[in-house]
């Protein structure tokens, strides 16, 4: 209607539909001529009117789906219909770790620490990293914690983390001097599939982790002194709690 202003959805539309129409009508007349093809030609093995295909090579039309399903499938090609793109509603493809990190983050806050996302364990190279630092400024500590969505290579994830304590060792060390210290923890997604591996392989991880993990939850949750030795809880499939490992 005149006076009437398109709206902004109105004006997307109209502009996609114009770029797609020449897009495929510059593609639909590219393979027609690599044939050597006329259009009267494609149109017949199409079964649609010339005029169908012409207006189509131009952009001017807005051919339905079963004449593309026919021009395509005259010229040998598929034709693929989505929506192309990743839903920005979607979840990212970590939501699960992102998950685990931002509610240690949170807790951290929570007891008076310094948190730190994807801290890396050498200035020099910024992709050695461990998923969260928490710093104790006063207390000369910081609390090195993995999060887990789905364990892997637990022997290779062992070592990865030993490393990573090493070099943070050396880097509270120099922050705050020889009294530093650095406790590691494993915060692990309960699913079934992590609790079946930890209950496949009880000795494994109870050598690996010997810290207690009810005291280990009331470190990050409470703030009290943690475990000297690692250790591993558990988070929630949610990302809302934490809750200590029974062996």
């Amino acid at each position: 209607m005149p006076g009437v202003r398109r709206s902004e959805l109105d004006i997307l539309v109209r502009r996609r539909l114009q770029e797609q129409r020449a897009r495929l009508g510059a593609e639909v007349q590219s393979l027609r001529e690599r044939r050597g093809w006329t259009r009267i030609k494609l149109a017949r093995r199409a079964g649609l009117g010339r005029m169908v295909v012409s207006r189509l090579e131009r952009g001017v039309a807005n051919p339905d789906l079963e004449a593309l399903h026919r021009v395509a499938a005259a010229l040998d090609r598929p034709l693929v219909v989505d929506f192309g793109g990743r839903d920005p509603h979607e979840p990212t493809s970590d939501a699960g770790h992102l998950g685990i990190q931002e509610l240690m983050l949170r807790l951290g806050r929570t007891i008076g620490a310094t948190g730190s996302f994807e801290l890396a364990t050498r200035p020099v190279e910024p992709w050695r990293s461990v998923d969260v630092g928490l710093a104790f400024e006063r207390e000369r500590r910081l609390i090195h914690i993995e999060c887990w969505n789905t364990i892997g290579d637990v022997g290779a994830a062992a070592r990865s983390s030993a490393r990573k304590q090493a070099e943070l060792a050396d880097l509270a060390i120099a922050r705050w001097g020889a009294e530093a210290s650095v406790a590691l923890v494993w915060v692990v997604r309960a699913t079934a599939r992590n609790r079946a591996l930890v209950a496949r392989y009880p000795e494994v991880f109870a050598a690996r982790f010997p810290g207690s993990s009810r005291r280990w939850v009331e470190a990050l949750t409470t703030g009290v002194h943690p475990p000297e030795r690692p250790g591993l809880v558990w988070c929630d499939v949610g990302a809302t709690r934490i809750h200590a490992w029974r062996r």
